[in-house]
């Protein structure tokens, strides 16, 4: 029997969305990526008008992205911080994932001590989406409602192979960074493919695809070091565009058979993106290149990535 509690997250990004759809058209996303902060200062005076977010601010909060916090005084009055230097893509899924903190969960954060005035969020909750309990349900809640299934699967069908290109687009189309587009496509892809982003060599997270999963393909990050193989482009330093178009790597690289990688570079947030994708279906377990600028082609048509 489903968990009511589990599905809350769905069902109240479903229900903006909605209404969304209804005040603003169901083709909004062709005009402009939701204006997450408006949103939830206009949402939230009419769930709550006694006790609103008043404000969304960017503010120094080492060591966390962003936090949902609350005043002394009675009624509560709320703010969404964001921590500074943050991409305009990573501020938007930062800002709806604090919104819903206030939605889902205001009355847990106030009532139990252990929120001393608020509920503070750090990377891993935020832009590795790895966190559990409240976390990750305010990480369903913001991708549901910055990009819902029903307009990204109609831009990229779930067995459709993705390029940078593509899932650039997309950022740009939903107001995410490249990152949170990738996730996303990750959640619902019936191809095998993997994210990987790493620094120096070494992966600092991944994340694969239900298909790549169930064949047996992924990356242990947790608890261990994983050093990239040695032809891969990170690992090469090689960020020219052939790396953003990607190439076929032989069996033995990454996995035991052939894959293709393409490999983008953030000076911002020093890092790169590795996305792996397999030819084919794969088992399933039980638990030469055209290099014609391509990241010129992103920047001229707006859609330069945005890690």
């Amino acid at each position: 029997m489903s968990d009511p509690t589990r599905l809350r997250p769905l069902k109240e990004a479903a229900r903006i969305t909605q209404m969304l759809d209804v005040v603003l058209g169901a083709d909004r996303f062709d005009r402009m990526p939701v204006d997450v902060i408006g949103l939830a200062l206009e949402y939230s005076r009419q769930i709550a008008p006694d006790s609103p977010i008043h404000e969304v601010v960017e503010r120094n909060i080492p060591g966390c992205v962003g936090a949902l916090v609350y005043g002394e005084a009675l009624p509560r009055q709320w703010a969404i911080l964001y921590h500074v230097g943050q991409s305009d893509g990573r501020r938007s899924f930062t800002v709806a994932h604090e919104f819903a903190h206030y939605v889902l969960h205001r009355q847990l954060i106030e009532e139990d001590r252990r929120f001393d005035g608020g509920l503070y969020c750090d990377e891993n909750a935020v832009v590795r989406r790895v966190g559990s309990g409240i976390e990750k349900e305010a990480d369903e809640f913001a991708a549901a409602l910055l990009m819902p299934f029903h307009d990204f699967r109609r831009q990229l069908p779930a067995k459709a192979r993705a390029d940078f290109e593509t899932l650039s687009r997309l950022s740009k189309r939903y107001g995410v960074s490249l990152t949170a587009a990738i996730l996303r496509w990750l959640e619902y892809t019936e191809t095998r493919a993997i994210m990987v982003v790493s620094n120096e060599g070494f992966a600092h997270w991944a994340k694969p695809s239900t298909a790549a999963l169930r064949s047996g393909r992924y990356i242990r990050t947790r608890e261990t070091l994983f050093e990239l193989p040695a032809q891969a482009f990170a690992a090469k330093r090689d960020y020219s565009d052939a790396a953003l178009t990607g190439v076929t790597q032989q069996a033995g690289v990454w996995f035991p058979e052939p894959l293709h990688e393409m490999c983008f570079r953030s000076e911002r947030y020093d890092q790169e993106i590795t996305v792996l994708q397999f030819e084919a279906d794969g088992p399933r377990f039980q638990p030469e290149e055209d290099e014609t600028d391509v990241f010129d082609r992103f920047v001229r048509s707006g859609q330069a990535p945005d890690l």
